[in-house]
């Protein structure tokens, strides 16, 4: 990259990146000139071609300070900027001021990006490690087949309550038990369509099942990795959040630390009351889920988990807490122990279960951000 002096000239490059096509726009902050527009192939050769362009056309020293919307095009094109020389970033979605016209078009989105650099209106995406992010994409793969086994399993059981086969269960036995699946096993219809259904749904949910099993344990050999078994380890110690929840955490987020305060953490997690004041009302609204849904979505169950849990620890959370230092496992413990006690207060108020549990999930990511940024006191 350019090194900066007080000659350097400041080029903004907003790209409204595409599956197929990219769309480029520079601007001169000096001369308030767009300039450059164009299209072309999403390939990294030509986005990069582009950029050696436009820094060809001055003499002077010149810094272009490249940037794209963060979506599912991934962070592969911005670490291939920065291997050519070029400084980018991922721009966050929700910081994005945009107008109220209901024309959109790529090339007004590329000059509006332009335009959100050069004035510093937004905020950059962290782009994290290439290994954590490869550990993230295989955690968000697992909680994907996590996803599909559970909708195998509900379509199997209402396939069965549709022809009149339901599993005696006795009073608090679940079903997915050997139990269950030896009954399951005895199932046999007189009509060949209903058997052979009944065949590809069981084994559906067989091989799911295997694939989660494979996934679950390759992830307990991620979690020893040195990267992250530190912050895995203090993270099990909180009682609703086992080795698979902390693993999908900290490859997440990773850097904590680039959050000043644990209500800016809860507020990146989306999990803060939204506003919608004017003159002298004001007024709460629901939470803003703006951020990382998967993260939210892992506090949520980890809430409903905590409220579960007996006031007196079981055999297995002291085992993941051996070998952690007193004042984790102290803190962990006040953590569970403030959490349940606030989703119970809440619901015996009145308060709606969901309600509950989303404040539940909202104090255990304030209690996370405590325990990674070492503010455990």
């Amino acid at each position: 990259m350019n090194r900066l002096n007080e000659n350097t000239k400041f080029i903004y490059c907003g790209i409204d990146v595409h599956k197929d096509t990219n769309s480029a726009c520079c601007f001169d902050p000096q001369t308030q000139q767009y300039f450059g527009q164009t299209k072309f192939k999403a390939t990294y050769r030509n986005t990069i071609n582009y950029l050696q362009r436009i820094k060809q056309l001055y003499d002077e020293e010149v810094l272009i300070i490249c940037g794209y919307e963060a979506g599912p095009t991934g962070l592969g094109l911005c670490r291939e900027i920065q291997k050519a020389g070029f400084s980018c970033v991922v721009i966050a979605p929700t910081t994005i001021r945009r107008d109220n016209s209901k024309v959109k078009t790529d090339k007004r989105d590329a000059k509006l990006l332009a335009e959100t650099l050069a004035y510093h209106t937004y905020s950059p995406v962290q782009l994290p490690d290439e290994k954590i992010e490869a550990m993230k994409e295989y955690t968000r793969a697992r909680n994907s087949k996590k996803l599909k086994l559970k909708k195998a399993k509900q379509e199997l059981l209402s396939f069965m309550l549709r022809t009149g086969k339901v599993y005696p269960k006795k009073q608090n036995e679940g079903n997915w038990t050997s139990k269950h699946f030896a009954w399951l096993k005895g199932i046999q219809y007189e009509d060949p369509w209903l058997q052979e259904s009944f065949e590809v749904y069981l084994t559906t949910v067989r091989n799911l099942m295997v694939e989660v099993q494979f996934m679950d344990e390759r992830i307990i050999q991620m979690a020893d990795d040195e990267e992250i078994k530190e912050k895995v380890d203090r993270l099990i110690c909180i009682s609703g959040i086992d080795i698979m929840t902390a693993v999908s955490i900290v490859v997440e987020i990773f850097e904590f630390t680039r959050f000043q305060t644990a209500r800016a953490f809860a507020h990146f997690l989306g999990l803060c009351p939204g506003e919608d004041s004017s003159g002298l009302k004001e007024k709460r609204v629901s939470i803003t889920k703006a951020g990382n849904s998967v993260v939210r979505k892992l506090l949520t169950e980890s809430s409903q988990s905590i409220k579960k849990t007996s006031k007196v620890k079981s055999k297995r959370i002291i085992q993941r807490q051996k070998g952690a230092s007193p004042m984790v496992v102290a803190y962990a413990d006040r953590a569970v122990k403030r959490i349940r006690t606030k989703m119970f207060m809440m619901e015996r108020r009145g308060v709606k279960t969901n309600v509950a549990t989303t404040a539940g999930a909202r104090e255990l990511a304030c209690f996370i951000w405590g325990m990674m940024t070492d503010n455990i006191a």
